[in-house]
């Protein structure tokens, strides 16, 4: 955990969230700006600041990261219409928290390409 990150303070409880779901590795919570009628943010429950940064010993963690992305579509409703998984990296990837954290979106027609 970082001190200044918002999502490590969601995770550790400091900070009130929507959670949808929590494990040992992941919190699961909704978009405080939801961009579609279902937007949640999947987070790894330790400080990994973005997909580039990744190594071995994180690998298993982003591994549950998206295996929770499906259980998370059955809870919210979407899985059986559809919905998509999206993991922004950098500046110009759209990144503006820096702790890793996939966005699941459903619940409408998304567009493609994105934004």
């Amino acid at each position: 955990m970082t001190q200044e990150c918002i999502f490590c303070k969601i995770v550790a409880g400091e900070i009130p969230a929507k959670l949808v779901y929590q494990d040992e590795q992941v919190t699961v919570f909704h978009d405080i700006n939801p961009a579609a009628p279902v937007h949640v943010l999947i987070v790894p429950n330790r400080h990994i600041e973005s997909l580039a940064t990744v190594d071995g010993e994180a690998a298993e963690t982003v591994g549950r990261l998206l295996t929770v992305a499906d259980q998370v579509a059955q809870l919210t409703g979407v899985a059986e219409t559809g919905y998509r998984v999206a993991i922004n990296v950098g500046r110009d990837g759209g990144l503006a928290v820096y702790h890793l954290h996939a966005h699941l979106l459903g619940g409408r027609r998304l567009s493609w390409p994105p934004g």
